[in-house]
């Protein structure tokens, strides 16, 4: 203790006086510091594991040809009625203009990680006689594997999409008896082919395994009556949190129709805003807690230190010592709470790991306990432990030593 400063060594033994008020109220710092951190990797992990779900499954900015609308009735001359009811057209599969130009504009722009051009139309899937309705996909693999991660979703066969083969999905394979390499009759309208299934994917939607047939552009072209055309344009980012502005942006430079992945899951962003304020406000609300409890401790050791702190201030302790020392004495107890704290969240986040499981008897979902989580709870626990530690300060500073003395 020699090294250390006089500050330092009045608030460790200030401490250790009042022994059984410094476990306690590291123990509630501890408590606070762990809800926290857990709640915090909790509802990280959570939304993870949401976004990864949804966004697993969609690209991040779909392009498509803008909706056939009605002109508006020709304005007449004074004096003659106008047709002024007017119904909404049918809408009809149509092909993005002059989409293979696009795709590199769009693959320039910052953020932009891949363009996936996509046929897409219903159809149905035959089998022997079971008859399925689908929803037909054309799409290269490659680009379009690196925007919904497919190859990663396969769960019997191999990814491949070669002319005259197909990617189907798991539900509907088991509604119509497939496996890989067995063939399927895929009709739309009047046009028919007969395809090989490469493999079966688990998207992690039932609906979307339920009717998804994935086959080659050129398969789906053909059988879509849309020769060299593309209904949609996916497009994958780096990062997808901007994707509503790239939105916004390309709909402004280009007359097509552009909607990004908030626009089209707008529940599940309002979800995800409603759980991070709620998380928000409990870590508030904790914080307001541990630095009312060590405020309260460091009040009462003001009080039973008096004596003690009078006769510092007469042996040539200044006020600004004094002040320090107790402020010293909110840090230490805030790092005490938050050395425990962080261990305490980690054994809860291992015992969630292990315990709370699926009916698969998998975990839910992993969590963890990032070091930008600790360091941000251990932040709070400190700075509120130096912020309860002021009042209290200034008013042992402020002693007058005589007075002190003789309580």
């Amino acid at each position: 203790m020699k090294g250390l400063g006089f500050e330092w060594q009045v608030a460790v033994r200030f401490l250790r006086e009042g022994r059984f008020q410094t476990v306690l109220i590291v123990v509630g710092v501890a408590a606070g510091v762990a809800v926290i951190a857990y709640v915090t990797a909790l509802v990280n992990g959570l939304q993870g594991n949401t976004l990864a779900k949804t966004l697993g499954a969609q690209p991040h900015v779909t392009l498509h040809a803008p909706d056939e609308a009605v002109a508006p009735a020709l304005v007449l001359p004074p004096g003659r009625q106008p047709l002024v009811e007017t119904q909404p057209r049918a809408q009809r599969l149509r092909t993005v203009a002059n989409w293979q130009a696009v795709v590199p504009v769009l693959e320039a722009t910052p953020n932009v990680a891949v363009v996936s051009p996509m046929v897409s139309g219903a159809g149905l899937a035959l089998r022997g006689e079971a008859v399925q309705a689908i929803s037909l996909a054309g799409v290269d693999l490659d680009r379009y594997d690196r925007v919904v991660g497919l190859r990663s979703k396969v769960v019997a066969g191999t990814a491949r999409l070669d002319p005259g083969e197909a990617i189907v999905g798991l539900e509907l394979a088991r509604d119509l008896g497939l496996r890989p390499g067995d063939k399927l009759v895929l009709r739309t309208g009047t046009v028919a082919d007969t395809v090989r299934v490469t493999a079966l994917v688990d998207l992690g939607v039932k609906e979307l395994n339920r009717r998804t047939v994935l086959v080659p552009l050129r398969s789906a072209q053909s059988l879509l009556a849309l020769p060299g055309g593309a209904t949609s344009l996916d497009i994958a980012l780096h990062d997808p949190w901007p994707a509503q502005r790239l939105a916004a942006q390309l709909r402004a430079q280009l007359p097509y129709k552009v909607e990004s992945w908030q626009e089209s899951n707008a529940q599940l962003v309002t979800a995800l805003n409603a759980q991070s304020v709620s998380t928000g406000l409990i870590r508030l609300v904790v914080a307001v807690v541990v630095v009312l409890g060590i405020a309260s401790v460091l009040v009462v050791s003001v009080v039973q230190k008096r004596r003690e702190i009078g006769i510092l201030r007469a042996m040539g302790a200044t006020r600004g010592q004094v002040l320090r020392l107790f402020l010293l004495q909110g840090a230490l107890v805030g790092a005490g709470g938050s050395v425990l704290g962080l261990l305490l969240a980690k054994a809860m986040i291992v015992l969630f790991t292990q315990f709370v499981r699926g009916s698969d008897g998998l975990p839910l979902f992993v969590i963890g306990l990032p070091w930008s989580v600790a360091a941000q709870a251990a932040g709070i626990a400190i700075a509120g432990g130096v912020l309860a530690a002021i009042a209290p300060a200034r008013r042992a500073a402020a002693l007058d030593p005589a007075q002190a003395i003789r309580l």
